[in-house]
């Protein structure tokens, strides 16, 4: 209940503060989410990593989503439309990042920890895989492009947008094998701070 609220008022933030293409945005994140979730559900359980199917909380929407949203809002408080690639950008970093846990666990047979390149386990915090890192950038094209055509951002700002997401993701790993891993931060804030990331990189790629 407490994911379908929070979810409720990050389609209406969205919606009202950029339209109804930040809203196709969003339903395509979670189009894309859902099926990753669910491809390979039966091996993640094994793992332990499986998503509940009780399904999301207020805490994951918003550190996966209020980045995106925030950044709508100031978009048009202050005017200033540069701000929605930063809403880009969250957004595809968030179905990257979602996308590439999902299909790495499912997928991927020969992870690694980011940071060292030792062999690790599926699932474990900043582990990639080929599979894992190839499915998240596609997400983040996906996801930008599609930005561009509903007229959310324009097409001189995909490639910030995809960029945006596609260091995001990386970041979100490098956070969890360093901070999530000795539990200085939790998976919550590791996704929150990525989604940021992105929003930042894209902001700064789109002023220069």
């Amino acid at each position: 209940m407490s994911g379908s609220v929070a979810g409720a008022l990050v389609c209406f933030a969205l919606y009202a503060a950029a339209g109804p293409g930040a809203f196709a945005a969003l339903v395509s994140v979670f189009v894309l989410t859902w099926i990753a979730t669910r491809v390979g559900y039966w091996r993640k359980q094994k793992l332990g990593t499986a998503e509940s199917r009780e399904g999301r909380t207020a805490s994951q929407v918003l550190a996966n989503l209020a980045t995106a949203a925030i950044f709508a809002v100031v978009s048009t408080l202050s005017g200033k439309a540069i701000f929605l690639v930063a809403t880009a950008a969250a957004l595809s970093e968030a179905a990257a990042d979602t996308v590439s846990s999902e299909l790495g666990q499912a997928q991927g047979r020969n992870v690694r920890l980011i940071t060292t390149w030792e062999a690790v386990s599926a699932g474990t915090d900043g582990g990639v895989s080929v599979v894992g890192t190839a499915t998240g950038v596609t997400a983040a094209l996906v996801i930008s492009a599609l930005c561009t055509l509903v007229g959310l951002v324009p097409p001189r700002w995909a490639l910030f947008s995809l960029f945006g997401g596609v260091l995001g993701m990386i970041v979100d790993s490098y956070l969890g094998a360093t901070l999530e891993r000795r539990r200085f931060l939790n998976n919550n804030w590791v996704n929150f701070l990525s989604t940021l990331a992105a929003a930042g990189i894209a902001l700064l790629l789109a002023k220069v």
